[in-house]
């Protein structure tokens, strides 16, 4: 019969992925993530694999938890534009959150890693794309509907967006609060194309 964990899988998880949130990838040593989590490396790597495997599954905590509010604004807004905006609103009250680390972990966690961490790099970024492509996505909706004017630019209103979003989790990290990034979002907002509609 297999010998049952000492610790709580879930918790050290959720302390793992604050950890690397904080701190980001490279910076967060076993050391410290065991530390952080209350287990010794050997059990770390028993539930867990390596320090890698581990990221890539508070990523998907992550993604699953904080990060979600994206996903489900665009999925259960009406429009392109008010799913965008529901987005950013949410982005200015989620990534201010003083009870958890600020920013987004999935835009900062890779940041200054060198070669050795590319894979990651990589990982994160094809999780921004995604992003973006999902914003795109909820924007063509809007253009096929003739909510935007025609020849509207999806993919670059779509990679403004996301940069918006990026600035946006920088600004937290730097001490923005929730009404300095809320100004933000109606700023950004106010780019978006007016529909040749009346």
């Amino acid at each position: 019969m297999a010998r049952q964990r000492a610790f709580d899988r879930e918790a050290a998880l959720e302390t793992a992925l604050l950890a690397f949130w904080r701190h980001g990838y490279e910076a967060t040593s076993i050391a410290e993530l065991t530390a952080a989590m209350g287990i010794r490396p050997p059990s770390l790597y028993a539930a867990f694999g390596d320090k890698r495997r581990l990221f890539e599954e508070a990523v998907r905590r992550y993604q699953e938890t904080y990060g979600a509010f994206t996903t489900r604004a665009l999925a259960e807004e009406p429009t392109g534009r008010q799913a965008i905006e529901r987005v950013l609103r949410e982005t200015a009250e989620e990534y201010s959150n003083r009870s958890h680390p600020t920013g987004c972990l999935i835009i900062t966690a890779a940041v200054n890693c060198g070669p050795e961490s590319a894979e990651i790099e990589e990982l994160l970024r094809g999780f921004r794309e995604g992003s973006k492509a999902a914003l795109k996505a909820r924007i063509d909706e809007d253009l096929a509907a003739g909510r935007l004017p025609a020849g509207t630019d999806t993919a670059g209103l779509a990679t403004f967006y996301a940069a918006v979003i990026q600035g946006m989790s920088t600004q937290s990290r730097d001490g923005a609060t929730h009404t300095d990034l809320l100004h933000i979002a109606t700023l950004a907002m106010s780019a978006w194309p007016k529909s040749d509609i009346v």
